[in-house]
């Protein structure tokens, strides 16, 4: 059966919260252009705040599920913008810290476009105060 094609970025935006719940990172990061571009604007010092390319954003990614059991992305809300590849999502990620057991709870803000069915830009504007959580990185992983 021939893989969906999702050219509409909220449905990209979905099945890419579906690939991350079934952990898989392989699949989500094929989602990508291979120039795409991953940004953290509240990236704290020594974390990063841009990935640039597939593989950049691949290498980052790599280690998820070893750090966070994500179990839903409750509350999703996807604007569309005025400009046709570009959305606005707010919503929780929530789950558990793979090591520890301990509850993760995350509220996101994301910037996504897409052209061509693939995500050409994400920037995540979540809370900087989580990096206060022991174990977490910038992004809510473990720290790497």
């Amino acid at each position: 059966m021939p893989t969906p094609t999702y050219t509409a970025p909220e449905d990209l935006y979905r099945h890419s919260l579906r690939l991350l719940l079934d952990k898989d990172i392989a699949g989500w990061v094929g989602l990508w252009a291979e120039d795409g571009v991953m940004e953290f604007p509240f990236a704290p010092p020594g974390r990063p705040g841009r990935l640039e390319g597939r593989e950049a954003i691949a290498a980052y990614m790599r280690g998820h599920p070893d750090h966070i059991d994500l179990h839903d992305f409750p509350d999703l809300r996807i604007h569309r913008t005025t400009e046709p590849e570009t959305i606005v999502v707010e919503m929780r990620g929530v789950g558990r810290l793979a090591q520890t057991g301990a509850p993760f709870d995350m509220t996101y803000i994301a910037v996504a476009s897409a052209r061509d069915g693939r995500f050409t830009s994400y920037r995540d504007y979540w809370n900087p105060l989580a990096v206060q959580q022991p174990g977490l990185d910038f992004a809510g992983n473990g720290a790497r």
